[in-house]
């Protein structure tokens, strides 16, 4: 269906774009800053259902809409990055409740499995960077002459799809590692917490003011 050089090709340039740490890694490393490392894996697999919504999308014709209007692109945008400063801030005000007993014993998300899957999912699915590059890049990989376009779509979106899952997974554990490393007061983990808060607050504030020019 899909041939092996475009598949190839797309792969390498999903790789480039992929290296290249956007929305979704800066999620994952704040989120186990914040929360540590089940709450930044449970980030992650929602991140990755977020993101292959959008492949869904663009398969089946919703992504030349957010090519076309710039107000539906912007509105999608703009509500990714109200909810990244709304996660950052609630991990800054909680970051005092961080303690080295609640690192050292089991671990325990912020909001619990599902909802923390969802947080990500949500981010995923309005992260600027993957609806540009699934919009604009993954139809121009196509074979037209070859039929099943929506079935191509799909296949190839799984391409950066599973290069994302393994990049963020590797962030998220060595992040998570890092806080078990630094988190050993109380005080240093209630700062790493708060970190991980304000790097989420920067990364909404950056998401909603970049993006389409035009």
């Amino acid at each position: 269906m899909v041939s092996t050089d475009r598949l190839l090709a797309f792969a390498v340039m999903s790789l480039l774009v992929i290296v290249v740490p956007g929305p979704s890694v800066l999620f994952v490393i704040g989120r186990a800053l914040a929360h540590g490392r089940r709450t930044a894996l449970a980030s992650v697999l929602g991140n990755f259902i977020g993101s292959y919504l959008l492949v869904v999308a663009v398969a089946f014709g919703l992504g030349s809409l957010f090519e076309r209007s710039l107000t539906l692109f912007l509105t999608v945008k703009l509500a990714g990055a109200a909810y990244l400063v709304f996660l950052g801030v609630k991990a800054f005000r909680h970051r005092r409740e961080l303690t080295v007993g609640a690192v050292d014993g089991p671990e325990r998300p912020a909001r619990g499995d599902l909802r923390t899957v969802a947080d990500g999912l949500a981010v995923g699915v309005t992260n600027p960077k993957g609806i540009v590059f699934f919009a604009a890049v993954l139809p121009q990989f196509v074979d037209h002459s070859a039929g099943s376009l929506p079935a191509q779509m799909l296949l190839l979106g799984l391409v950066p799809i599973g290069i994302g899952l393994v990049s963020d997974t590797l962030w998220g554990l060595t992040a998570s590692a890092a806080r078990m490393w630094l988190g050993r007061s109380d005080r240093r983990l209630s700062a790493i917490g708060g970190a991980g808060g304000l790097a989420m607050i920067g990364l909404g504030v950056t998401v909603a003011a970049t993006g389409r020019a035009d």
